[in-house]
């Protein structure tokens, strides 16, 4: 096997040029669909670390996102009471009560408008979501028209900087402070006093209420339990992990469509190529053949060689798209959620997973490419391939 492998990498060296072409076409569809997946794989986790597994999210039964929900504020003690839910050092639920409304900010730099997310938050909001962090300025206070910025929304739209204010709801808001939320949808978020959220609005509900849960998965089957049950509240519950993850799975699914249709149409291009040089390859080395056959190398032996260096050759592709593609993880770019539809900026995401389906792709495209050449090449009678020789 390794006189296999050093002959093949010997007759790829020998033509560098036409090697480095059609592993180039190879690279080009790797890092496409490399390139996709990471994008799927980056807005999965970015919803996903957007809650604590520790949480539990209630919310009206049925809702599909924050948006749809409704949480009456007669129900929502019931649900800060259930005996689940932890306790704070004062002997307080360890809870809070949120609303969420979207509203449309302008892009800086251009004319472009986009929707983002107000999120109403309780005083126990920051207690139950420790990833969230002051990056700078300070917390808004309650019952002010303060608010906190995301820092990627911060960035990305007027009036939502350090010391600047927007208006809506009839008001005039003051961003005092901005917060980093990591690589977490919270990022792309407005925080503020969910009552005064409320009023603004004229919102006579809120959206859901946030919980810590005591006691591992036998504490939150119980909570859900007295949940789901008690017919007064009409709400279910869901692990916040959970919640946020099943968010991004619509987006999901259709990037992972996307990038297996583009995919798909290039590989046929690039297996073509590969068949191609396959084939020159074959036809220049005719001799070469004939006098390896007449050494003793059986036909097995041919094919294995040829079917190697294609392998090789598609393993090189794949490689290179996967480096360029593993670059994209230095940029962030932002798109419409279709579960809430705001904006959500989001990074590509390389895992293992990921390089290992990739570099699978390329050496497959390669096999593919190079098996009927190398058929053919092992096919080719001694006494012919001596005579072209």
């Amino acid at each position: 096997m390794a006189s296999l492998v050093t002959y093949s990498l010997r007759n790829l060296l020998a033509r560098r040029l036409t090697t480095a072409l059609t592993a180039g076409g190879m690279a080009l569809v790797v890092f496409v669909f490399a390139a996709v997946l990471m994008l799927a794989e980056g807005l999965h986790a970015t919803l996903v670390q957007t809650g604590s597994a520790n949480n539990a999210l209630v919310f009206r039964k049925g809702s599909k996102s924050e948006i749809e929900s409704i949480v009456e504020r007669s129900v929502a003690p019931i649900v800060e009471m259930r005996a689940q839910v932890a306790r704070s050092a004062d002997g307080s639920p360890l809870a809070a009560r949120e609303v969420v409304v979207l509203m449309s900010l302008t892009k800086r730099g251009t004319n472009k408008a986009a929707n983002v997310i107000l999120r109403g938050i309780g005083e126990k909001s920051l207690e139950l979501r420790p990833q969230v962090q002051l990056v700078s300025g300070r917390m808004p206070r309650f019952g002010s028209t303060e608010i906190l910025a995301g820092l990627s929304l911060s960035r990305r739209f007027e009036g939502a900087g350090l010391g600047e204010k927007l208006r809506f709801g009839m008001r005039e808001w003051t961003v005092v402070g901005v917060f980093d939320a990591g690589a977490s949808g919270f990022s792309s978020e407005i925080w503020g006093d969910a009552e005064q959220f409320m009023s603004a609005f004229r919102r006579q509900a809120y959206s859901q209420v946030l919980a810590r849960i005591e006691g591992g998965e036998a504490g939150f089957a119980a909570f859900r339990a007295g949940i789901e049950s008690d017919p007064r509240l009409k709400l279910e519950t869901k692990p916040e992990t959970v919640f946020y993850a099943e968010q991004s799975e619509m987006m999901s699914k259709f990037l992972r469509i996307m990038g297996v249709s583009l995919t798909a149409i290039f590989s046929i291009g690039a297996m073509i190529g590969a068949m191609i040089t396959m084939h020159s390859a074959v036809a220049g080395r005719t001799g070469e053949i004939g006098t390896l056959r007449a050494l003793g190398f059986q036909r097995r032996a041919i094919l294995m060689a040829f079917v190697m260096e294609a392998l090789l050759l598609g393993f090189l592709g794949g490689a290179v798209g996967l480096v360029a593609a593993s670059g994209l993880q230095l940029f962030t770019i932002s798109t419409m959620n279709f579960q809430t539809f705001s904006e959500l900026a989001f990074g590509f995401s390389l895992t293992p997973g990921i390089i290992a389906v990739s570099l699978g792709f390329g050496t497959a495209m390669g096999l593919l490419g190079g098996l009927i050449p190398a058929v053919h090449a092992a096919r080719i009678k001694i006494v012919d391939a001596l005579r072209a020789a």
